[in-house]
């Protein structure tokens, strides 16, 4: 067992230190921290914009290139936040709270030296915990059948959209509008045309970068082109001296680096949570086990270092259920899972015995780039602070002319640029109403699949929709996602209530 568990680990080695694996892992975490340092485009719209650079390279290196877009923009996401108390990546808010504080107190570096050592420590963390568990969890998955997948992929759909910060109402909406939005296209079993309306480019479906681009993308970017702030930190403040933390300094972030890495490496492996939930977590773990909570809010250094070590391990963590299980996590975790069905590569149990080369190689390669990460950015910081100085109202016409291109270049249809400024107009549209966006691309994702499967099983089955219900496996995980959705209304339902009720006592205190 441990024999093949080094010799796996070596093949993947051999990938990621190969010139070609060095090369593209390069690339990608350097433009990953690029684009996690420029509040407004995120890690998931970098991935959709420069996934066409893939489509020449094999399956392996798209994906470590992929891969180190992701975890790059989540530690660029860091800087922004510190300098600039605007985070360039969702996962990065909570660093904002402490990270920008010590940055106005001077302790600009020490923040920035420790947020590149609690990310690298907790990516490396969870780099190991999934090459220990990735393999256990494919063979458990070996067993499934349709129904299994198919009640797997609702509790996933189910744990994304319900367990996330909006309404639990608006977000089964944009479930249900992601699954409609997935019948587009080919019939996968009879060949027949649905909803393209004599429109060709749609034969295959909607675009997938195009409308995660459309509606990820471009709302961020308008919201933030007139409210964005230069950085008030200057290049020449910060030296290799001033990123030294002092002894009590590391008695505090060692600790909460290690517990925050615990709890991004089990959040992470959760489907529909992520590192958000993680780094939030981990900021109030820290909080309370704090003998001074009142640090927090005001440059307390545990409050930099337990939430983006917690981040950068669910990063790793997230792909354990997306490779092994085919099921993501979040929608970044789904664009990874679109990138692999593009390059002909099928997420699921068959990935460890059918391509070793491609999860071994991947998995090394999380290590190898979160080190490239430490070397290059502790001394690029200087030029990242100097980045954060050009006025975004430079930037985003640069912006939004890259992403019309790499969206004209997947497919070169004018039609896709269509489909992006819809679906741009629509997240606008979306964002005022408060309706998160994620849940649809999940949908729109993972709907041809659950459609598939449902269909497969009926077969298997005769058409006897009980066997969802009677198999144990299938069974327990549709009774988690009706647990799940009976929770989520509960709680608020119990939240509206109680704001009338403070709202009745408010009016009747002002009469």
């Amino acid at each position: 067992m441990m024999s093949d568990f080094f010799a796996n680990l070596s093949l993947g080695f051999s990938v990621a230190l190969s010139a070609a694996g060095l090369g593209w892992c390069f690339i990608g975490v350097a433009l990953g921290t690029f684009v996690g340092v420029l509040p407004g485009i995120g890690a998931l719209a970098a991935i959709a914009l420069l996934l066409p650079l893939t489509f020449g390279l094999e399956p392996t290196y798209a994906l470590i290139m992929l891969a180190g877009i992701y975890y790059g923009s989540n530690y660029g996401g860091g800087i922004a936040s510190i300098l600039l108390n605007l985070p360039g990546t969702p996962t990065s808010a909570v660093t904002c709270i402490d990270g920008y504080p010590m940055a106005r107190n001077g302790r600009a570096g020490v923040a920035l030296f420790t947020t590149a050592t609690a990310s690298f420590f907790g990516s490396a963390i969870g780099m190991i915990i999934m090459a220990i568990f990735s393999p256990m969890l494919a063979a458990a998955a070996l067993r499934f059948s349709a129904p299994e997948y198919f009640s797997l992929m609702v509790l996933g759909l189910v744990a994304a959209a319900m367990l996330g910060s909006g309404s639990p109402f608006r977000a089964l909406a944009m479930i249900f509008f992601g699954l409609i939005l997935g019948l587009v296209g080919r019939d996968l079993t009879s060949g027949l045309l649905r909803f393209t309306y004599g429109v060709d480019e749609l034969y295959e479906g909607l675009p997938l970068v195009a409308i995660a681009l459309g509606i990820f993308g471009l709302p961020e970017i308008i919201r933030n082109a007139g409210h964005l702030q230069r950085s008030r930190i200057r290049s020449k403040d910060i030296t290799f001296a001033s990123m030294i933390p002092t002894r009590d300094e590391v008695k505090r972030a060692v600790p909460a680096a290690i517990r925050g890495t615990g709890l991004g490496a089990f959040f992470g492996a959760l489907p529909g949570t992520g590192g958000l939930l993680a780094s939030f977590m981990s900021y109030a773990l820290e909080k309370k086990v704090s003998k001074h909570p009142e640090r927090f809010g005001k440059g307390a250094i545990e409050g930099v270092a337990g939430p983006e070590a917690a981040n950068n391990s669910a990063v790793q963590t997230a792909f354990i259920p997306t490779l092994t299980l085919g099921i993501p996590g979040d929608v970044i975790m789904a664009i990874m899972m679109g990138a692999m069905i593009i390059h002909g590569i099928q997420p699921g149990a068959q990935v460890l015995t059918s391509h070793p080369d491609l999860f071994w190689g991947l998995t090394a390669s999380f290590l190898v780039g979160n080190l490239m990460l430490l070397i290059l950015n502790i001394p690029l910081i200087g030029m990242w602070v100097r980045i954060l100085s050009i006025p975004y109202s430079v930037l985003y016409p640069f912006i939004i002319a890259f992403i019309c291109i790499g969206v004209y270049s997947v497919n070169g249809s004018v039609v896709d640029l269509g489909v992006l400024l819809f679906f741009g107009l629509l997240g606008c549209v979306m964002q005022y109403l408060k309706f998160e966006p994620a849940p649809l691309v999940l949908g729109l994702i993972l709907g041809p699949m659950l459609e598939q499967n449902l269909r497969r099983g009926l077969q298997l089955y005769r058409g006897d929709y009980t066997e969802f219900l009677t198999r144990p496996i299938s069974a327990t995980f549709l009774l988690i996602s009706l647990f799940i959705i009976v929770w989520s209304f509960w709680g608020a339902m119990k939240t509206r209530r109680m704001r009338r009720q403070m709202r009745a006592a408010e009016e009747q205190a002002a009469e």
